[in-house]
């Protein structure tokens, strides 16, 4: 490693990374044509239809229902599989608020579990260990890309049969595991995000996979006011909303998948030689990857970092491995347990004399739920990379290890 050691006053990194999104003609062809034609609802035209095969083809599921976001997709998903009122649904305590948010929507309570230590994924074990009889469903999330431990998720669900397991892939677009996609992975659906940051973008949008017919079916008419397949056009079976794509980001979506793999294979690559070359320093540990994994996305490049063996505070470590070009941040500042919306101040404050019935003694309150992994990820440990990075070549994946090896030389 002396040759990626270089101790300069100089920036390790000058030259830029690569920018998001990734834009070339035929992107701005594609929603050209759709505006150019005048059918720009999905009702009436074809793109959005033609974008939900390709998905769920590449991921080797039957069926893909496209909505105007992942936070929408993850609410159609819980209300198809009878999430409502009185129900509680677990989650993980690390993850973006809009995975409980989703919970809320539907009429349930979350409820939080904390996470695994080495992956960030939702522990199993406090998954279990937070089950009652109001538990209606489990929702792991596949963080930063790294596929959740579906087998013992799926174990539970078998053991506790009014569960239903709801995957969270906004991170994970294009993840192999055990030979399977999520929306394949035996759990009744699985929710992505297609919002500004994510590895495939229309600016905003989701998609829920399944191969389940009758959620698919249910799933198509709470996103579409509640109408039927087949029926009248006036006849409304549900009460869904208005959660339609637009035939412009359905052309979008479309257009960009062409590079998804790529860019998969590419953010794989160089996200398992950081692994390699970062293990080596101390004080830095890369996250565990699931042998199971073929395809792992690195919709975050994360690591954990020891401020007692890299020798300094971890805001300091920041601060240079930024100042080195290398754009690094800590992530979450909270977790999910800890925000105001969960100890109902949030609702109070917005909100007055709003019920805060669906908010339990075991949902919120930072101070009456205990997730430590959580907050030690956040309070000292997490350090995040964003997934552009990860788009350069393998050289430029050498900046980020001389950054990190110049700081922890100098002290």
């Amino acid at each position: 490693m002396s040759g990626l050691m270089a101790d300069t006053a100089a920036p390790v990194r000058t030259a830029p990374w690569p920018e998001w999104p990734v834009v070339d003609e035929e992107d701005v062809r594609a929603v050209a044509d759709v505006v150019r034609s005048g059918v720009w609802g999905s009702l009436d035209g074809t793109r959005v239809r033609e974008f939900e095969r390709a998905f769920a083809d590449l991921h080797g599921a039957a069926e893909g229902i496209a909505v105007n976001s992942g936070t929408t997709a993850l609410t159609v998903a819980l209300t198809a599989v009878g999430v409502g009122p009185g129900d509680e649904v677990i989650v993980p305590s690390y993850t973006f608020v809009a995975t409980a948010t989703a919970v809320l929507l539907a009429g349930a309570a979350p409820v939080f579990a904390d996470i695994e230590p080495d992956t960030y994924n939702l522990d199993p074990e406090a998954a279990e260990r937070a089950i009652t009889e109001r538990t209606k469903a489990i929702v792991p999330v596949h963080f930063g890309g790294a596929i959740a431990d579906m087998d013992r998720f799926r174990a539970l669900a078998r053991r506790h049969r009014h569960l239903s397991i709801i995957e969270d892939a906004a991170h994970a677009h294009g993840a192999r595991y055990a030979g399977a996609c999520p929306g394949t992975l035996g759990a009744a659906a699985a929710c992505f995000s297609f919002q500004s940051s994510k590895n495939l973008s229309a600016g905003e949008g989701g998609i829920i996979l399944t191969d389940d017919e009758a959620i698919a079916r249910t799933c198509r008419s709470l996103m579409n006011t509640g109408r039927a397949t087949t029926g009248l056009w006036y006849e409304h079976h549900l009460p869904g909303g208005n959660y339609r794509l637009t035939e412009m980001q359905g052309a979008l979506l479309r257009s960009q998948m062409r590079r998804l793999p790529e860019q998969t294979r590419r953010r794989n690559a160089n996200g398992s030689y950081l692994d390699e070359q970062l293990s080596r320093v101390p004080g830095i540990r890369p996250m565990k990857t699931d042998p199971r994994q073929e395809i792992h996305p690195r919709h975050l490049y994360l690591f954990r970092y020891d401020a007692e063996k890299f020798g300094m505070p971890r805001a300091r470590f920041l601060e240079r491995l930024n100042a080195e070009g290398v754009p690094a941040s800590p992530g979450y500042s909270i977790g999910l347990h800890q925000q105001p919306l969960y100890s109902g101040e949030g609702l109070k404050e917005q909100i007055p004399g709003r019920a805060l019935a669906h908010l339990s003694e075991r949902t919120g309150g930072g101070a009456r739920v205990s997730c430590p992994v959580t907050e030690r990820a956040c309070a000292t440990e997490a350090v995040w990379l964003v997934q552009r990075l990860l788009l350069a070549e393998q050289r430029d994946m050498d900046d980020i290890v001389r950054a990190i090896n110049k700081i922890h030389a100098s002290g």
